[in-house]
């Protein structure tokens, strides 16, 4: 651990996200209150070359999956090593920057309807291996403060997947849920529904609010974007951008 740019900023190192994790719950079951960014990895010059951590990633998954893997792993630098049939899943060896590992999980999981196995470990340092691409969606964040209402973030669900249930308290720049586009959306989910004398049967009965995506904390540190922070209490997590000003 070292000091970071001021007084209340640390920079924390750890062996991957897990581990860091383990001191952030530890801490925030002791009542800490805190924010953490998202996590990087460490940088070495190795003879004047700039280098980066290398990762021996293995994955087990069906063969009619294998093909969406191998796409995602390849989009992040990754280079297939090992292919191999074990009974009735594809057995996959892969070398991949660390820096592609960060978030790769939920996207593994999400297609391949949760039947992929991941596992990896450290292997060497090798030269720095170019950008990778980032998170494709952009974040719904708050542009009010208050309580959220069940039609307002009915009538915005055609734009995002929501990480809030009605009713819970929200701040100005808070990370409501995810853009079905690349770019970030302002959004209003404390207005309210415009009250007339004129009222239609069961239209409040029809309302069908799916479910908020909850996040571990694993996963809400690998989903946060370098421009937003991960806010952490004993009662909560929260994601947030660092700077924001409604528009």
């Amino acid at each position: 651990m070292e000091d970071g740019e001021s007084e209340d900023r640390f920079n924390v190192f750890g062996r991957g996200v897990l581990h860091l994790s383990v001191l952030i719950e530890t801490m925030r079951r002791e009542g800490y209150e805190f924010q953490v960014g998202k996590p990087q990895v460490i940088i070495k010059e190795i003879d004047g070359v700039k280098c980066e951590p290398i990762e021996i990633l293995v994955v087990d998954v069906p063969e009619v999956s294998s093909g969406k893997v191998i796409e995602q792993i390849t989009q992040r630098k990754g280079l297939l090593k090992v292919m191999e049939p074990k009974g009735d899943v594809q057995h996959l060896e892969f070398e991949i920057p660390a820096r592609g590992i960060i978030g790769l999980r939920n996207n593994i999981l999400t297609s391949t309807q949760g039947e992929a196995v991941m596992t990896h470990r450290f292997y060497q340092f090798e030269p720095f291996k170019g950008d990778l691409p980032a998170r494709l969606k952009g974040s719904m964040v708050s542009m009010e403060q208050g309580q959220a209402l069940p039609f307002a973030i009915d009538r915005l669900q055609d734009r995002g997947k929501f990480f809030i249930d009605p009713g819970e308290q929200i701040y100005v720049g808070m990370v409501l849920g995810e853009h079905s586009r690349d770019n970030d959306l302002e959004i209003n989910v404390i207005k309210g529904k415009k009250l007339t004398n004129m009222r239609a049967s069961g239209s409040d009965e029809n309302m069908k609010i799916a479910p908020k995506i909850q996040f571990s904390l694993e996963e809400a540190m690998e989903y946060i974007r370098e421009d937003e922070y991960l806010e952490v209490t004993p009662q909560s997590l929260r994601m947030r951008k660092i700077s924001f000003r409604p528009q």
